[in-house]
């Protein structure tokens, strides 16, 4: 288990978006691989959708990067932070914020990068765009940020909001803040193999119940009611995520066609539209320390909207796969432990709690391979281009093929 980052508990400062105080935080401001992981896993794309593509003129970093594990003074180079300029931000912007801060990359990130800063007194995460270009609506820092200050005040765990700032002259691209937390990411395969049995199901049981929880919350109750576009959402989504794969390819697969088109012809009629975060996996939350049974924050939200819930829960299954081990990296944690429930046991623990009809669920858990092998494609990409930072991306390519062919076998 991975010490993770984020401080909960203390009211909302002002959202900051181009620099200047604004005390709405609905419109304040998904890494990686795929949150806060926190930057773990895969790489990114906007709120239902969006993914890199080759050139926008968007600002690259020339600084270089700390080993893992180390922390530099925001004065020094940190790959992707303008150091001296954060610090007079965070001056001016953080109350709370009482000295020189020090920034660590937490991981270089196959998405979003994810950084812990410090004051000695406060720590606090700030998640930034990947380096390299990006599609307008990828990689929202003003999104995720949204979300996450919207449910601060639920029952759904996230991290404090702190601020956001959508000026990409402030440190070479916009960024969100939120507090650290404390606690556990399982996303080790060999320290998750050590867990007593019972503590796997326990943090897997706590991982359905949040789900429900999240899809729970009332939109419009949270100022989330213009968050998305729920009607038609599985259809854009399919269709979204064939058009990122133009975008983001550097081959020709025949599966990528074949199943888009199973996709499109098989779509279940949605229920009613709820918060979706978009990337929910084990490791895109946070775990109370010395109680892996509770979860002290979900994390990595660049990809939320409304939409079919059901998104979420088709999604997490297919992370439970271990054909979507490439992409994690590491061991595939849900097999690296028995006491671990099947995916069959999650979605039946996620219907009985959530009252919600998952007999569609297959093409969900295809839709969900679509994507990710889409989102596995773009980091390869960015790793061919030399534009990731970290180890574990050359063997991201090799889960694309895989992903497709089951996401095939699921709806034939």
């Amino acid at each position: 288990m991975r010490r993770a980052r984020h401080l909960r508990g203390r009211p909302a400062v002002p959202v900051v978006p181009g620099g200047a105080s604004v005390p709405d935080l609905r419109r304040p401001v998904r890494d990686p691989p795929l949150g806060h992981r926190q930057a773990r896993g895969a790489g990114g794309a906007g709120a239902e959708g969006g993914a890199m593509t080759p050139s926008d003129g968007s600002p690259k970093a020339t600084v270089t990067a700390p080993r893992r594990g180390t922390a530099a003074a925001a004065d020094t180079a940190v790959v992707g932070i303008d150091g001296p300029a954060l610090r007079r931000y965070f001056e001016q912007h953080v109350p709370e914020c009482s000295g020189p801060l020090r920034v660590e990359l937490l991981h270089g990130g196959r998405s979003n990068l994810t950084y812990e800063v410090t004051d000695g007194a406060h720590r606090w995460v700030l998640r930034r765009p990947p380096l390299g270009v990006l599609t307008p609506t990828a990689h929202d820092m003003d999104r995720e940020y949204r979300v996450v200050a919207a449910l601060g005040g639920t029952g759904v765990p996230v991290a404090r909001a702190v601020l956001s700032c959508t000026d990409p002259t402030v440190i070479g691209a916009p960024f969100c803040v939120v507090d650290f937390v404390e606690g556990a990411v399982l996303r080790d395969g060999d320290e998750v193999a050590a867990l007593p049995r019972a503590d796997a199901r326990r943090s897997a049981d706590a991982l359905v119940d949040a789900l429900v929880a999240l899809h729970s919350v009332d939109v419009f109750a949270v100022g989330l009611g213009d968050f998305g576009r729920p009607g038609g959402y599985l259809e854009r989504q399919v269709r979204r995520w064939r058009s990122q794969w133009d975008k983001v390819a550097t081959r020709a697969l025949p599966d990528v066609e074949a199943l888009h088109g199973r996709l499109a012809g098989a779509l279940p009629e949605s229920g009613a539209a709820t918060i979706v975060h978009g990337d929910y996996r084990l490791d895109n939350t946070i775990l109370q320390p010395g109680d892996v049974g509770r979860i002290a924050a979900i994390v990595d939200w660049e990809m939320a909207t409304l939409g079919d819930p059901l998104a979420d829960l088709g999604m997490l299954l297919m992370y439970w796969d271990p054909v979507c081990e490439p992409v994690l990296g590491a061991r595939h944690v849900p097999t690296a432990n028995p006491g671990f429930p099947a995916g069959q046991e999650l979605a039946e623990r996620y219907a009985a709690r959530s009252g919600r009809d998952i007999s569609a669920l297959p093409f969900y858990q295809a839709l969900g391979c679509f994507k990710l092998a889409v989102i596995a494609e773009g980091i390869h990409a960015r790793y061919r281009a030399g534009q990731t930072v970290g180890t574990g991306f050359e063997q991201v390519g090799s889960a694309v093929p895989a992903l497709l062919r089951s996401g095939l076998e699921l709806l034939s």
